[in-house]
């Protein structure tokens, strides 16, 4: 009776380990949409029953509409689809069905050309996500000089100022996001030969990762030069020395 038991106790844990696993799934070849929404169906063969998850709005004619993978992934999961992403995509773009190319290469019409425009409006300061940005053919005299030729330079920028929906995309509508502003209490660390050094200090200006700001040291009073290396965090030193950014030292913010 107990031999029973225990086999039934590990046939029922099998089971329930193969329904958490999900059911295996390969990314199609290509990703197009044709009825205004993205599906799990659109991107994976054999979704099955999870194959009219929306994901988000389908892009325009002409157009992509660009995903994160990552997030991908965790909501074919939810929905018992298992997607290893065994080629370490980090974005997926979904093509109109109706696009006859993609990329930035011409498009069909002599005065046009595809290039990246916002999907919406966004404010000043708000961070690009990847569902922001597509490739839309726009006239070629609408097009800035500046229109960066790929979505991952953009994706993760903040919006220096407001920008409307459809537009193009410039790279001087973006810079890099301020993760320390001005009189946030910062931890700045030194580190030389394995020995790691911090105190707390207040920024006395903001400024994203890589650019340098100064910072008030509360104990002594003085102020030193540090290098933002992440949200709430700077180093001075060595280490800042070979992160400070070869563009522009921070602004006071």
């Amino acid at each position: 009776m107990k031999r029973l038991f225990a086999f039934v106790s590990a046939l029922a844990a099998l089971l329930a380990s193969a329904a958490i696993a999900g059911v295996p799934v390969q990314l199609k070849a290509e990703l197009y949409d044709d009825d205004g929404r993205v599906t799990l169906g659109d991107l994976f063969d054999n979704a099955g029953r999870a194959a009219n998850v929306t994901l988000a709005a389908g892009p325009q004619p002409g157009g992509n509409v660009v995903l994160d993978a990552v997030r991908v992934q965790q909501i074919a999961r939810v929905n018992g689809l298992d997607w290893p992403n065994s080629r370490g995509f980090r974005r997926l773009v979904v093509k109109n069905s109706s696009a006859g190319n993609a990329g930035t290469g011409a498009v069909a019409g002599a005065r046009q050309v595809e290039a990246l425009t916002y999907t919406r409006s966004l404010a000043a300061g708000e961070i690009v996500q990847p569902e922001d940005v597509a490739w839309t053919p726009v006239q070629s005299h609408l097009v800035p000089g500046d229109a960066p030729q790929d979505a991952e330079a953009v994706i993760g920028q903040a919006a220096r100022r407001a920008v409307r929906s459809g537009a193009p995309v410039a790279a001087r509508d973006l810079s890099k996001p301020v993760v320390v502003k001005t009189n946030d209490l910062i931890t700045v660390t030194y580190n030389i030969d394995g020995v790691s050094l911090s105190l707390q200090a207040k920024a006395l200006q903001g400024g994203a990762a890589g650019d340098q700001i100064t910072v008030l040291n509360p104990q002594s009073k003085k102020t030193i030069v540090a290098v933002v290396i992440g949200p709430g965090q700077a180093v001075v030193g060595p280490e800042a020395d070979s992160l400070r950014s070869p563009t522009r030292s921070a602004s006071i913010r």
